[in-house]
C-alpha cells in the first residue's frame, strides 16, 4: 500500500481523493502533521501552486526522518479551480477566495458562489461557458537522507510529477443540489441537466476535473510497479 500526505485541510477533497484512489492508497491530511509549515500558494498557475506545495511538503517530511514521517511515501498537492469563459477565466487560481481577494484566507462557498452570480447576472446561457481543471503534484519523501553541504546536490530527489484534467461544463443562474462542495451547486457538466451538487459522488467522481488527474496518477503508479 502507498501512503500519500494528502497536502491540505479539506476534509471533502480528502475523501474525494481516497475514493477515487481506492484502497490501494492509504492517504493522510495535514490534520495529522499540525506542525507542518504552511506554503505560500503564490504562483499564476495551477501547476505552480501545487508543484510548490507538494515540493516543500516532501522536503519537510523528509527533513523530519523516517520515525516521524508516518510512513509517508509521497506528498500529493493540488490545485484546482474553475474557470469561466465569460470572465476570462476568473476565478481560477483564486477560486477558493474569489469573495475575498484581498484577504490571505480563503471564502465561504456561499460567498464565491454569490459573487460569480453577481459578475454573470447579465450574461445569457449560451456563453455561461467553463470548466473546471484541476492540477495534481506528486513529490518522493526520501527515506534516510543523508543532509549534503548543499540543497543543490539532493534537489532532484523532489522533482514533482505533474498530473492534469478538466470538466467542461457550463454555470447555472442558481445553486441547486446540496452535494459537493466549492461551486458544484453552480456548475453543470456537459452532457448532463443537474449540478455536480445534484448529482452525487460516484457520477461526479467519474467525470470530474479530479478523477481524470488522479486517473493520469493512477496509470503512473501502475506503469512503475509493473
Amino acid at each position: 500500500m502507498t501512503t500519500l500526505l494528502i497536502a491540505t485541510r479539506n476534509a471533502h477533497k480528502v475523501g474525494e481523493i481516497q475514493a477515487i484512489l481506492g484502497t490501494s492508497f492509504r492517504c493522510l491530511t495535514l490534520k495529522a502533521f499540525p506542525e507542518a509549515p504552511a506554503v505560500v500558494e503564490d504562483t499564476a498557475t495551477f501547476a505552480g501552486n501545487a508543484a510548490k506545495k507538494a515540493v516543500e511538503l516532501a522536503q519537510w517530511l523528509s527533513d523530519r526522518g523516517g520515525q516521524h514521517s508516518a510512513g509517508v511515501d509521497f506528498v500529493l498537492a493540488d490545485d484546482s479551480g474553475l474557470e469561466v469563459d465569460a470572465l476570462d477565466g476568473a476565478p481560477g487560481v483564486h477560486s477558493a477566495r474569489f469573495a475575498a481577494l484581498d484577504q490571505a484566507e480563503n471564502s465561504q462557498d456561499a460567498d464565491n458562489n454569490a459573487k460569480l452570480l453577481r459578475l454573470l447576472n447579465d450574461v445569457p446561457a449560451e456563453k455561461r461557458t467553463g470548466r473546471f481543471r484541476c492540477v495534481i503534484a506528486l513529490a518522493p519523501v526520501a527515506k534516510d537522507r543523508v543532509e549534503a553541504a548543499s540543497p543543490v546536490c539532493y534537489a532532484d530527489e523532489f522533482a514533482a510529477e505533474l498530473f492534469d484534467g478538466a470538466c467542461e461544463g457550463r454555470i447555472q443562474f442558481s445553486s441547486s443540489g446540496q452535494g459537493g462542495f466549492g461551486y458544484d451547486p453552480l456548475f453543470v457538466p456537459d452532457g448532463f441537466s443537474q449540478s455536480f451538487a445534484e448529482l452525487g459522488e460516484t457520477v461526479k467522481n467519474g467525470l470530474s476535473h479530479r478523477a481524470k488527474a488522479l486517473a493520469k496518477l493512477k496509470e503512473f503508479f501502475g506503469r512503475n510497479r509493473t
